[in-house]
This record gives C-alpha cells, sequence and structure tokens, in this order.
C-alpha cells in the first residue's frame, strides 16, 4: 500500500520555509514500506497544464538532500516547458533509493501507484536512474507515464522514447549559438570539457566530436572514459578537475549544484553551456559569472529538447519533424536571452527567468 504522508516537523524538514520553497502547489511525501518506496513529488505549477517532469531514483544522503532537489528540479521544469513554449506545467518525482540494487518491479509498481493517486495533475517521464523499462513498470498502474512509446526518432530510427537524444541535439544547437555569441566562431577547434559521459553527455560529445571540437571528459564510470579515449580522440580528466580545467567551454551533463563559489571563481573556460539540471548552486553564481565575463546559457533554456520531446508525446501528435522543429526554437531563445542580458548588464539566468515568466503568463490557461 502506498501511504501518503505528511513530513514531521523541524527545520531540516519544513516545506514552507524551506529555502527552495517557491509557491509549490502540492508536495506529496509516499512510502510503501514492503516495496521500499520512499519517494517525493513536488508540483510546482498547473497554470500552463498538467506538471511534468521525470523520475529521478538516488541514494540521496536523507529526506533533507531529497527535499532540496525535488523541489528545485520541480520548479525548473515549470520555467523551462514555459521557456519551450509548451502546454504543460512543472513537476519532479525523486526516490530515495539506489538504483542499482533497489529499483525493483514492486517498487516501481508502488511508485505507479502514488503517481495515479494525483489524478493527472503530474505526469512522470525518465531522469537520472529510470530507464524506460522502468517506466512501463509503473505505466502498468497508472496512465500519467509519458516517453515510453516506441516511435520515429529524430534520427529516422525506431526510438524507444528515450528522450536523451532530443535532450543532447537541444544542447548541441544552443553551445553552437553561446560559443557564436560569446566567442564569435564555430566548433571546429575549439575545447569542450564535458563533464558526464551519461546518455546526453556521451551523445553531446558526439556531435562535438564530429563538428571538430576537441573533448577533454570525465564520468565516474572509468569504462565511459576509456570509451571516448577511444572512439572520439577524448583527452581524460579527473571527476574532481574537470570544471577547473583549462577550456573554451565546460559543458556540465552530470548532476547540478557544480557552479557554486569555489568553483566559479576556479573557471577558466569562456562559455558554460550544458545539459545538467540546477546547474547553479545559488542565484549568487549566476551574478559570479557574468562579473567573470563567461557566458551562461542558462540549464534550463539549453536542455529543454527531452521535455519537449516526451511533451509532444503525451499531447498526442507526435511527429519527430515537428519535435525537431520545436527543439530548433532553442538557440533563438538563448539568442534572446544573452541579448538582453548584454543590453541590460543582468546575468543570463536572471534574463532567462524573466522571459520564462513573460511566456507562462502569456501561455497560461
Amino acid at each position: 500500500m502506498v501511504r501518503r504522508t505528511i513530513p514531521r516537523q523541524g527545520d531540516a524538514m519544513e516545506i514552507f520555509g524551506h529555502p527552495d520553497f517557491d509557491g509549490h502547489e502540492q508536495v506529496v511525501f509516499g512510502s510503501d514500506t514492503a516495496a521500499g518506496l520512499r519517494a517525493i513529488i513536488a508540483i510546482h505549477n498547473t497554470h500552463r497544464g498538467p506538471a511534468m517532469g521525470g523520475c529521478r531514483v538516488f541514494p540521496y544522503a536523507g529526506e533533507a538532500a531529497a527535499l532540496r532537489d525535488v523541489l528545485r528540479l520541480s520548479r525548473g521544469m515549470t520555467y523551462k516547458s514555459a521557456l519551450a513554449e509548451l502546454p504543460v506545467g512543472g513537476g519532479k518525482a525523486v526516490v530515495m533509493a539506489n538504483p542499482g540494487r533497489d529499483k525493483t518491479p514492486a517498487l516501481l509498481a508502488a511508485l505507479g501507484r502514488l503517481i495515479d493517486s494525483l489524478g493527472g495533475r503530474y505526469v512522470t517521464a525518465e531522469d537520472s536512474g529510470t530507464t524506460v523499462a522502468d517506466l512501463r513498470t509503473v505505466a502498468q498502474e497508472t496512465p500519467h507515464v509519458t516517453g515510453i512509446r516506441e516511435r520515429r526518432g529524430l534520427d529516422g530510427g525506431i526510438a524507444s522514447g528515450d528522450p536523451s537524444p532530443a535532450t543532447a541535439y537541444g544542447v548541441f544547437l544552443g553551445l553552437q549559438v553561446a560559443v557564436a555569441h560569446r566567442l564569435g566562431r564555430g566548433l571546429e577547434g575549439l575545447t569542450v570539457s564535458v563533464q558526464g559521459l551519461g546518455a546526453v553527455g556521451w551523445r553531446l560529445a558526439e556531435q562535438l566530436r564530429a563538428a571538430g571540437a576537441r573533448l577533454q571528459v570525465s564520468d565516474i564510470d572509468g569504462e565511459r572514459v576509456a570509451r571516448a579515449v577511444r572512439e572520439l580522440d577524448a583527452r581524460p580528466v579527473a571527476p574532481e578537475d574537470i570544471a577547473t580545467e583549462p577550456a573554451d567551454v565546460l559543458a556540465p551533463c552530470a548532476l547540478g549544484g557544480v557552479l557554486n563559489a569555489s568553483t566559479v571563481a576556479a573557471l577558466r573556460v569562456a562559455v558554460v553551456a550544458g545539459a545538467a539540471n540546477n546547474q547553479l548552486d545559488s542565484p549568487a553564481e549566476d551574478e559570479a559569472l557574468r562579473r567573470r565575463g563567461i557566458l551562461y546559457a542558462p540549464d534550463y533554456a539549453i536542455n529543454a529538447g527531452g521535455i519537449i520531446d516526451v511533451a509532444f508525446e503525451h499531447l498526442g501528435d507526435y511527429d519527430a519533424a515537428s519535435v525537431r522543429r520545436h527543439i530548433e526554437r532553442i538557440p533563438r531563445t538563448l539568442d534572446i536571452i544573452f541579448r538582453r542580458a548584454d543590453a541590460e548588464g543582468l546575468p543570463t539566468g536572471t534574463v532567462a527567468d524573466r522571459l520564462a515568466e513573460e511566456r507562462f503568463r502569456a501561455g497560461a490557461r
């Protein structure tokens, strides 16, 4: 049985006074002891449509860390969908579990029942620690799942519903416009540090290499790094050093929070443009990047390809050509952000928030 619970009182689990609480409509704690489920679903906003966002399975250090992550990620999804001009809102689910050990069919079924109890206010999709196969198990308990249908993908082949190719394509296009804006050049001969070689990071690295960029890569999985060295002529860098390695571009493609006070002060790049969510540890880093003359492509603007892909599936009118055209709006949105930031002397993240809010109000249902 799934139980929707109210968190205990106390500073560690405070909701309304939490620094990352942003007027969220609903925060649900779900548990199923028999299945081993401990999950939090945050619905940030449904003004444009049902809250949509991936489900992350991660061995969080504790409930406070999981709560912070889900609050930040769900808010980011609202802004991402608005900026991408999609008729959906923002939400997220996090499951406190080790995806390699704890992700059983029983746990996934319990998660499905928890999602179903929300009556369609939240629609889940793939994220870190979950796969299309996992979501198909979840979908046996609820129809409020997207990104699981086989369809003809962006490359013309039959895709499994995995949104990572769409995310990587959008990041690649966005990185190009950021480089052109900041450096006035193309990718040929450019040095890019790719932090994280998961499904999106690997595809981005392939596209960058095909465009003539030189790669520096890191990942906690040594085999992925070895493969990049073999197949992409990449230079390996230790995970703890990649963010501060000299390069033209840093492309964060792992977990969030990489841009904190210490790393921003030590960056030796001209551009930060990558796929990771919540790259800024706090809003202060947005201004710190501007002061250092480092162009930051706001993460929820550049990595919107995945939500575009799964939103089209959920809305029932999936067509690869239409999805591609929608993703190809990302560079135009980034160009607006960069130009406004230059003209107004503001950090790009602040400008992106304002633009998302403009589109949010214009598209509210």
